[in-house]
């Protein structure tokens, strides 16, 4: 029996909540994955996987072993190739999480340069608004935008992302350019949030070293940059956004820039990855390029 076979199944199945896709990601059929988690289950002798028939997810115990079964293979994984003829060759999988706006835009377009320099190396690159988990859900590393308060986390600061305030020019030949922050009387705000019942920020803008945040009427409130962008373009209201998201759009003439003088604070961008967990090569690799390739649109850490 190959212990670490059967960690290397029960890893693939915690972390994609089925045995269905752990088999077709193994390359190996569904019976012999779940034959492979029940003998590891014998082994250790504890229940790791609570099974339905919607979601598979992991015990307390399951946890727990899966936390150390991650950290374990990492460095098998590392010693697999500390004596291969090409020292320097990087393989397995990497598993990064990153805003969909970034992922979309800047990463990407990008992806087959690194991919090229590592052929062996495969990537799962999730794309969300919402703050992710590393440890919990299996990420080797995520780029998160805004203040890291997450002590479990290292995070390795990358830069800024500087803000814009932005509208189309429909909305804006409708409700008129604002000038002044009392003209935000007369306009409306999309509103931004994480999860639907939260508060909005308001209209945030800094002064003195200090943010401030003004209330404002807006008729629509969105959780997903994707929506966020397009009700602007479709003229619903004035929205505060990255400006390296909305460069494009800008320079075309589908949104129009406006109180330049009254922008939010620049938002951090960190890689954060969890405390005490081995690194692989393969994720310092990708982080140190991920760094790189975002040095040209951030401002300076």
């Amino acid at each position: 029996m190959n212990k670490l076979e059967l960690l290397r199944t029960f890893q693939r199945v915690t972390e994609l909540s089925s045995f269905t896709q752990a088999a077709d990601s193994l390359g190996l059929p569904r019976s012999t994955v779940s034959e492979q988690v029940r003998d590891l289950e014998r082994l250790v002798d504890a229940r790791l996987l609570h099974r339905t028939t919607r979601r598979v997810r992991p015990t307390q115990d399951g946890q727990m072993l899966y936390e150390r079964a991650r950290e374990l293979l990492a460095q098998m994984d590392e010693l697999e190739n500390l004596f291969r003829q090409d020292a320097h060759a990087l393989s397995g999988r990497l598993r990064v999480d990153m805003p969909t706006a970034i992922a979309r835009r800047l990463v990407a377009p990008r992806l087959d340069e690194f991919l090229a320099r590592h052929p062996a190396l495969e990537i799962e690159l999730g794309c969300s608004d919402r703050r992710v988990d590393p440890l919990r859900e299996g990420f080797d590393c995520v780029l998160r935008v805004g203040v890291n308060e997450d002590d479990s986390l290292v995070a390795r600061p990358l830069g800024h992302l500087s803000m814009v305030n932005c509208a189309s020019p429909a909305y804006l030949a409708t409700h008129g350019m604002p000038e002044q922050l009392d003209d935000l009387a007369g306009h409306s705000l999309i509103h931004y949030v994480t999860a639907f019942g939260a508060r909005s920020d308001g209209f945030e803008f800094q002064r003195d070293g200090k943010l401030h945040s003004l209330v404002m009427a807006g008729r629509v409130t969105v959780n997903n940059i994707d929506a966020y962008e397009g009700a602007c373009l479709g003229g619903l209201g004035i929205i505060q956004a990255p400006l390296v998201g909305m460069r494009v759009h800008l320079r075309e003439g589908r949104l129009l820039r406006l109180l330049d003088d009254w922008v939010a604070a620049p938002m951090p961008v960190n890689l954060v990855h969890p405390h005490g967990c081995h690194l692989p090569r393969r994720v310092r690799a990708f982080m140190n390029w991920l760094e790189q390739l975002l040095a040209e649109e951030l401002d300076a850490a």
